[in-house]
């Protein structure tokens, strides 16, 4: 259901109704329901009075904060990882990006997600920057349903990919600032994209 929603399987506002649900997935109600719990934490349900769960909306407002917050976390992840950087961690987001790459390549939605997931908690790592890790983790589905609307955009300043190509290029080379000065083009160039696709999406409304 998760991966459903943050790929746009499941439509915003999109009713989830519980005996379809359990037939589909072939899980019983009380998963469902448990389910729905943890995915409205997560940001991605919203449970209407009289209605029951909907998908929730994504708004140009929520994304702004996500993409403020992001900036936080990740220039200083990312400037603090270059700092500490060593040949096993270089090793191990080199691997992460080439995860990226091939999933990029094979248009898998699902594994590119993962993949993203998995170099970032490497960078957060390699910075030991466990409990920013932990604040970044709880805003996981709506980051992740922001990177699948922006990830392979083709209308934007650089190719997602390609910036994350370039963080990882700072952060080998142990170069804080240009660790930093990507992660800070990376955001922007994805907040900008973000905005624009939802702004075209209210308007269809």
């Amino acid at each position: 259901m998760r991966d459903a929603i943050v790929e746009g399987r499941f439509e915003p506002g999109q009713r989830l109704v519980e005996r379809p649900l359990c037939e589909q997935l072939g899980v019983s109600r009380t998963v469902v329901r448990e389910t729905i719990r943890f995915l409205e934490a997560e940001g991605l349900v919203e449970v209407i009075p009289n209605k029951g769960p909907i998908v929730a909306w994504l708004n140009r407002d929520d994304a702004r904060q996500i993409y403020e917050i992001r900036m936080m976390l990740e220039t200083a992840a990312a400037e603090s990882c270059a700092q500490n950087v060593t040949k096993e961690l270089s090793d191990k987001l080199e691997s992460a990006l080439d995860s990226l790459i091939q999933a990029s390549s094979n248009n898998e939605p699902a594994a590119l997600l993962r993949a993203t997931d998995e170099f970032y908690q490497t960078i957060f790592e390699g910075a030991r920057r466990d409990i920013a890790w932990e604040v970044f983790q709880r805003l996981t589905g709506r980051i992740s349903r922001l990177r699948a609307m922006t990830f392979s955009e083709q209308n934007r300043e650089m190719l997602g990919i390609d910036h994350m190509s370039s963080i990882c290029k700072a952060i080998v080379a142990g170069d804080a600032k240009a660790a930093r000065n990507a992660v800070q083009k990376h955001i922007t160039d994805a907040a900008k994209v973000a905005d624009k696709i939802l702004v075209d999406a209210e308007e269809k409304i």
